[in-house]
């Protein structure tokens, strides 16, 4: 009785589950059989390499005990190679005797033709005479000329031994400052008084420093100018303002258009009484005008 009305409550609250329905079954010429174990024999094959591109194997050689040989042989191939003692190096020949001592020191250059300049320096008015070469170790000059005067019967007070080129500079500037001379003056200039022009040397007379211009007379020392009426102007520091001041500015300035070097007052304590002018050669034409 108690089993029945639990039956019949169980159909009354819940339902009973059912089991889903089977899928359809796949159609035939979907199903595949199991794959096959490997590539077909029938598939092709590539072809065989050629000949001519196959490498042979290069066997290594066999080697094998040399035998054949003494023993006596074997024991001196063996041993190292005697050396030879090395030959001494040869010495050099023995130098020269001209290129030993004081004649290796001395200038040994062609000198330069200077007809053309001395042509050009008679042309100017001045007056000279070749003199022997100079030579004094590295010092010297191989053609150098004594000049006397300048134009216009400028006297030279000592006369200047000097090269061609030197002189004509000093030529050309001295017909400058007799121009200068009328105008800042109202004087003729008359001459020059000179100091060193020849004599072998080192710069600002330092026997440790480079060889000075005038040691190949190339350089000029004017220590003053004269005239026929009135004192003569030294070089020097003068008061400013003053004609005779004036005058040795613009000589000094004309100087530097005609020689490569112009040292004067001011420039050190070396060259404080006089001008000094020369014709040293310079890098890229380079002048010093101080």
């Amino acid at each position: 009785m108690l089993a029945l009305c639990g039956g019949a409550r169980a159909q009354a609250g819940t339902a009973i589950p059912v089991p889903p329905p089977a899928p359809p079954a796949r159609p035939a010429e979907l199903v595949t059989g199991p794959p096959e174990p490997g590539p077909s024999l029938d598939a092709p094959r590539p072809p065989e390499r050629p000949p001519e591109l196959t490498t042979p194997a290069v066997k290594a050689p066999e080697i094998k005990p040399d035998d054949t040989k003494p023993a006596e042989t074997k024991a001196s191939e063996t041993k190292p190679a005697e050396t030879k003692p090395a030959e001494p190096t040869p010495l050099p020949p023995a130098r020269p005797p001209e290129l030993s001592g004081e004649a290796a020191l001395a200038v040994t250059v062609a000198a330069a033709d200077d007809t053309a300049c001395r042509q050009r320096l008679e042309r100017l008015g001045a007056r000279f005479e070749p003199v022997p070469a100079l030579s004094d170790g590295q010092c010297g000059a191989a053609r150098p000329l004594k000049i006397t005067a300048l134009a216009g019967d400028l006297a030279l007070n000592p006369p200047a031994t000097l090269v061609c080129g030197a002189a004509e500079a000093l030529a050309r500037w001295a017909t400058e400052a007799q121009t200068l001379a009328e105008r800042d003056l109202s004087q003729p200039l008359k001459g020059l008084s000179l100091g060193t022009t020849y004599l072998c040397r080192g710069q600002n007379h330092d026997p440790d420093a480079k060889l000075s211009e005038h040691a190949f007379a190339n350089g000029i020392d004017v220590m003053g100018f004269t005239f026929a009426n009135r004192a003569v102007i030294a070089v020097a520091p003068l008061p400013e303002g003053t004609p005779e001041a004036a005058f040795l500015a613009h000589a000094r300035a004309k100087a530097c258009g005609f020689f490569r070097t112009v040292l004067g007052p001011g420039t050190d304590a070396a060259h404080a009484n006089h001008f000094h002018l020369d014709e040293r050669e310079r890098t890229a034409g380079h002048r010093l005008c101080q």
